[in-house]
């Protein structure tokens, strides 16, 4: 039935969100300094980007999945550093204020960083197939199936990052400056980390 494959990238997209890594932390960040629409905006980026290599690996994609895996240092050389430029530029950002309404153009920003940040990632491809050959998913030459298995993953996806932005955005309240300040530095001190580990896994 073609609604299965719509479930089951559900909940695969749902599980390949939920552990937190940088772009958790980034979706954290912007929530509690620039509300909840940036943080889901982060959120829809990283889901996009799932979807993408969700669908590259649905569709059997083979030669396209073949080099982006091939350049995945370049890529994860790209992205880390990116990761350690966002990490330090977030440490040593100014406390927020009260949340306001991001601009359109901040908004494409926050969705831009994450959808880049999770491309750079091309291994991702190789989690799919795994998780879809796991669970005896295929789509075979049928289309339907396999796009509605990779709207399944965004939706999936997008969902994860809809219950965290608005988990978080809710304590805001609980924030003053002192502790916005040490969101700033947390926040900072974690994504340098992913950085310092991506570059590192490069050039070992």
């Amino acid at each position: 039935m073609d609604a299965a494959f719509l479930l089951k990238g559900l909940a695969i997209g749902f599980s390949i969100a939920a552990p937190v890594g940088p772009i958790g932390a980034l979706c954290i960040r912007r929530t509690l300094t620039e509300g909840r629409a940036a943080g889901l905006a982060s959120g829809l980026g990283a889901a996009t980007a799932d979807m993408v290599y969700g669908a590259v690996a649905a569709f059997g994609l083979t030669a396209v999945s073949g080099f982006l895996v091939g350049q995945q240092a370049w890529f994860g050389l790209v992205g880390g550093v990116f990761l350690l430029y966002l990490g330090v530029r977030t440490f040593g950002a100014p406390p927020a204020g009260e949340a306001t309404l991001p601009s359109a153009s901040g908004l494409l920003r926050a969705y831009g960083s994450t959808f880049v940040l999770t491309l750079s990632n091309p291994v991702t491809i190789l989690a799919f197939a795994a998780i879809f050959a796991g669970l005896g998913i295929t789509t075979g030459d049928d289309s339907l199936s396999a796009a509605l298995l990779v709207a399944g993953v965004f939706l999936g996806s997008a969902a994860w990052w809809a219950i965290l932005s608005t988990g978080v955005g809710a304590s805001r309240a609980w924030f003053n400056g002192a502790g916005m300040r040490w969101v700033n530095r947390v926040a900072g001190v974690v994504i340098v980390a992913f950085g310092v580990a991506a570059v590192l896994n490069v050039l070992r």
